[in-house]
C-alpha cells in the first residue's frame, strides 16, 4: 500500500469520466466556479476552518467564464449559492460579485449591481464587497466609484425598511476600514424617503444635528418612529444609570453592539441582553456567561437559558444543526476558552439541556435522499482531537455517522481495519455515546481506505456517496480510489461519488484526478457537511 498523491488539480476542462468518455465526471469551468463559491477554492480539497482571504489566484474559472461572456450566469450562481445555503462562507461570493461588477462587459456589470441587495444582506456584507472592489482595483486596472456602484449603493440604502436600517447602522457602524458615512458620501446618495434622509443625516452629521433639524417639525409617522429609536440608542450610549439601560434594552430589544463596552461588565445588562439574544449567539457565550456568574447553578436565568436551548420551536426557528450543538456542548464542557484566560465550571443543567437539544435538532437536517455508505477507519486510535475543536475524532466520527443514519433512509455504516470491513447497526434510538462505542469495537491495525468501496461492489450494493472517515495522517490505498470507484460505478450503474474525510489531515487530496466525483475534506467542521450535501446533490 502506498500513500495518496499530492493535491494537484489539472486546469483542463475536458477530462475522461470513469467509463472512458467525456460526461458527468468532467470538471467544467461551471463546476470549478461552484466549488469556489462553496468554499473559496476551485480545487478538490476542502480545508475545515480555513478563513483565508480569496483572490484572483484561485478564481481561474470565474475569469474564464467572464471572458466567454457568461457573466449573467455567474451572477445567478452567486445568488443561488447564498440564498439556498450552499456556501460554507460568504466571502468568495462577495469577491466574485465584486469581480463581475468591475468587468468590461456592460451586461455583466449591470447584473452584478442589480444583485447587490440580494447578495449583501447586511452592512458587514456590503463593506466586505466594497473592500474586495478596492483590492481588485489595481489588478483589474479600473476605478471603483463609477456611476453603476454609486447607484447600486444608493439603492441598497434607499430600498431598506427604515427601522431595519436604523438598527443596522447602529449595530454595525464600521467594518474592513469602511463606514456608512464613507459609503453614503462616496455614492452621493440622495435619500428616497424622509426616514432614510433622517438616517443619512444621523450617520453623516450625528445626533445633535438630527435633533436640531427635526425637533420643531411636524414629522411623518415613519420619521417619528425612527427618530424615537435613534433617541433610545443615544440615551443608552450616554446613560450612567444601569437600571435605565436595562429597561431600554428590554423595551426596545437592543443588542450588545449598540452598547458601550463598559456596560458589558454589568450582570444586569447581560441578563437583559440574554432575553432576546439569538440562540446561535447564546450558544457561543455560554462559557463566558458561566464564568461571569451571570448563569449560576439553580438560578432563574440558567433555567430560562436551558428552556430556550431545549425548545423545539427555538431550535427550528434558528435552524440549529446538531453538529453546531455538539461543538457548543464540547466547548462548554472543557471549561475554558481557546484564547484568553476565561475559565468556568460547567453547569450540569446546561450540559443536560445541550444533550437534549442535540437529539432534537436532527429535525433541522433536510434529507438529500441518496444512498450513503459512511465508513469509519478504526485502524488507529480515535482518541486524538479534530484540529481547531475540543472534540475527539471518535465523537466526531460518531456524530457524523448519526447525522446520516438518522436523516437518510438508505445509509449503511461500516467500520474497517486490517483488511476487514464490518457493518454496524446504528439505529435512530442510539445515543452519541452508544454510537461511539459501536464504532471502536474491532481491533486496530493497518488499513486501506478503498476497502468500503470494494466491500460495496462485492456485495452488490449500489451507492451514491461513499463518506470515508479516517484518523490516519497518510491515506493508504491498495489500489487507486479512482479505479475502485470506477469499478463500483460500472458494476452498480450508480453515479457514485467519494468524499475522503481526514479528520486530522492538514491538507492533501485523495489522488491526482480530474474526476468530479472525488473530493477530500481535511479536518472537519459544520461547513464540511455543507460540502458533502452539495456534492451529493451534484451542485459542485
Amino acid at each position: 500500500m502506498e500513500p495518496s498523491g499530492s493535491n494537484i488539480s489539472s486546469s483542463s476542462n475536458h477530462t475522461l469520466n470513469s467509463t472512458g468518455g467525456s460526461g458527468p465526471w468532467e470538471i467544467t469551468d461551471k463546476a470549478r466556479l461552484c466549488r469556489f463559491l462553496c468554499y473559496g477554492s476551485e480545487g478538490d480539497v476542502y480545508t475545515a476552518r480555513d478563513e483565508g482571504r480569496v483572490s484572483m489566484d484561485n478564481a481561474e474559472a470565474l475569469r474564464s467564464m467572464l471572458q466567454e461572456g457568461r457573466g449573467a450566469e455567474v451572477v445567478e450562481e452567486i445568488k443561488r449559492f447564498l440564498q439556498d445555503g450552499r456556501a460554507v462562507r460568504p466571502g468568495p461570493s462577495f469577491f466574485a460579485l465584486a469581480v463581475c461588477s468591475q468587468h468590461t462587459d456592460t451586461n455583466t456589470r449591470q447584473a452584478a449591481f442589480k444583485a447587490l441587495k440580494e447578495v449583501c444582506r447586511d452592512p458587514a456584507h456590503l463593506f466586505s464587497f466594497i473592500q474586495y472592489k478596492k483590492e481588485l482595483k489595481e489588478g483589474m486596472k479600473c476605478g471603483i466609484w463609477g456611476r453603476g456602484l454609486r447607484r447600486a449603493v444608493s439603492d441598497w440604502y434607499n430600498e431598506q425598511d427604515p427601522m431595519s436600517l436604523a438598527a443596522a447602522v447602529t449595530k454595525c457602524k464600521r467594518r474592513e476600514g469602511w463606514s456608512h458615512q464613507d459609503l453614503l458620501r462616496l455614492a452621493h446618495t440622495k435619500p428616497a424617503k424622509d426616514a432614510i434622509a433622517l438616517i443619512s443625516k444621523y450617520v453623516k452629521k450625528g445626533w445633535k444635528e438630527v435633533q436640531a433639524a427635526y425637533a420643531e417639525k411636524e414629522n411623518p409617522e415613519e420619521v417619528v418612529k425612527v427618530l424615537s429609536y435613534l433617541e433610545v440608542v443615544e440615551k443608552v450610549k450616554h446613560s450612567c444609570d444601569e437600571t435605565e439601560v436595562v429597561n431600554l434594552i428590554e423595551e426596545h430589544k437592543l443588542e450588545r453592539e449598540q452598547l458601550r463596552t463598559d456596560y458589558l461588565k454589568s450582570k444586569q445588562v447581560w441578563r437583559a441582553l440574554l432575553k432576546e439574544m439569538p440562540l446561535p449567539s447564546v450558544l457561543r457565550i455560554l462559557g463566558k456567561m458561566t464564568s461571569n456568574k451571570i448563569l449560576e447553578p439553580g438560578s432563574s436565568e440558567t433555567q430560562t437559558i436551558c428552556d430556550r436551548i431545549q425548545s423545539e420551536a427555538a431550535l427550528k426557528k434558528a435552524k440549529i444543526h446538531p453538529f453546531s450543538i455538539l461543538l457548543a456542548s464540547e466547548n462548554y464542557k472543557r471549561g475554558q476558552g481557546f484564547q484568553g484566560k476565561t475559565k468556568w465550571d460547567p453547569d450540569s443543567s446546561i450540559l443536560k439541556a445541550l444533550d437534549v437539544a442535540f437529539y432534537k435538532s436532527f429535525m433541522n437536517v433536510e434529507p438529500v435522499g441518496k444512498r450513503f455508505v459512511v465508513a469509519v477507519d478504526v485502524s488507529t486510535s480515535l482518541s486524538s482531537v479534530v484540529p481547531g475543536m475540543s472534540i475527539s475524532t471518535a465523537v466526531a466520527a460518531a456524530a457524523i455517522t448519526m447525522i446520516f443514519a438518522r436523516t437518510e433512509a438508505d445509509t449503511q455504516v461500516l467500520v474497517y481495519s486490517e483488511g476487514a470491513v464490518v457493518p454496524c447497526s446504528i439505529s435512530a434510538d442510539m445515543t452519541l455515546a452508544d454510537t461511539t462505542v459501536e464504532l471502536v469495537k474491532i481491533p486496530s491495525g493497518s488499513t486501506d481506505c478503498t476497502l468500503p468501496i470494494t466491500w460495496a461492489t462485492e456485495n452488490g450494493k449500489s451507492v451514491d456517496m461513499f463518506i470515508i472517515l479516517t484518523n490516519n495522517p497518510l491515506w493508504m490505498f491498495a489500489v487507486s480510489p479512482v479505479e475502485s470507484l470506477k469499478k463500483h460505478r460500472q458494476a452498480s450503474g450508480a453515479n457514485s461519488k467519494l468524499m475522503m474525510c481526514g479528520l486530522t489531515s492538514i491538507g492533501h487530496a485523495i489522488a491526482e484526478t480530474d474526476d468530479r466525483g472525488l473530493l477530500s475534506i481535511c479536518g472537519f467542521d459544520l461547513g464540511a457537511l455543507t460540502v458533502i450535501r452539495n456534492v451529493a446533490q451534484d451542485l459542485i
